[in-house]
């Protein structure tokens, strides 16, 4: 796999918050980037949150009771306003100071955690919205460079073995316990980092949505390093 900080075909560059809600998925398109170059410590804010657990939501009242250097205050400022658009919107954003995601151990023949290239799904026709502040940050695998791992034939026979039921029935196995969302990366597959301060808009999957759902990953964080990354 390559990795590039080129959106290609499969995304769209935008440059207001109004322009990345406003324009709709086509085609091959399903993810706008709104690219912004952001201003502001961040570090400084991470310095200053204390990680309670594993992933800590982090609210506007905690934001606002840090102590910050102006360039402190900066990044503070960006963070409330974006949470306040897209609460606006009707969007409900959460913060993350981020230590790391639990891994999926269960089983040895596929990996079903957010590490794992998979899509969102949403029981109302809603976009997911990503923005990582600091630390590393995400990677969209275009769906034309995938294959859905219940696909793969000896994936397919070990869920089959694991389920145990009639064949009627195996497909609503799948997907009530979310293999159905988890995809494997092609040979010499190009993705797309989705980088830092930079604001983004994935299509999920929906019946009614008009392309396919966006398929990313969570990465795997640098060693030392928090991640502090809104998502709704």
């Amino acid at each position: 796999m390559k990795i590039s900080n080129s959106t290609g075909k499969y995304s769209k560059t935008v440059s207001s918050f109004s322009e990345l809600i406003d324009t709709d998925f086509q085609g091959s398109v399903n993810s706008f980037c709104w690219k912004r170059e952001l201003n502001g410590d961040f570090k400084e804010i991470i310095s200053k949150l204390q990680l309670e657990e594993n992933i800590t939501v982090v609210t506007s009242e905690d934001l606002l009771k840090l102590k910050l250097s102006e360039h402190g205050e900066t990044a503070r400022e960006i963070i409330l306003n974006d949470l306040q658009v897209l609460t606006d919107f009707g969007a409900l954003p959460t913060l993350n100071l981020l230590k790391n995601y639990e891994r999926d151990d269960e089983f040895d023949f596929i990996q079903t955690d957010v590490y794992s290239f998979h899509v969102d799904r949403s029981p109302v026709l809603a976009d997911t919205f990503l923005c990582t502040y600091y630390g590393a940050s995400s990677d969209i695998l275009p769906n034309d460079q995938a294959v859905q791992k219940i696909l793969i034939p000896e994936i397919r026979e070990k869920l089959k073995a694991l389920h145990q039921g009639s064949d009627d029935d195996f497909e609503t196995f799948l997907e009530e316990n979310f293999f159905d969302l988890h995809y494997e990366p092609k040979e010499d597959s190009q993705l797309i980092n989705l980088g830092q301060g930079y604001l983004w808009r994935l299509a999920v999957d929906h019946p009614e949505q008009k392309v396919l759902p966006c398929i990313h990953r969570a990465p795997v964080e640098n060693d030392g390093e928090y991640r502090l990354l809104l998502i709704c």
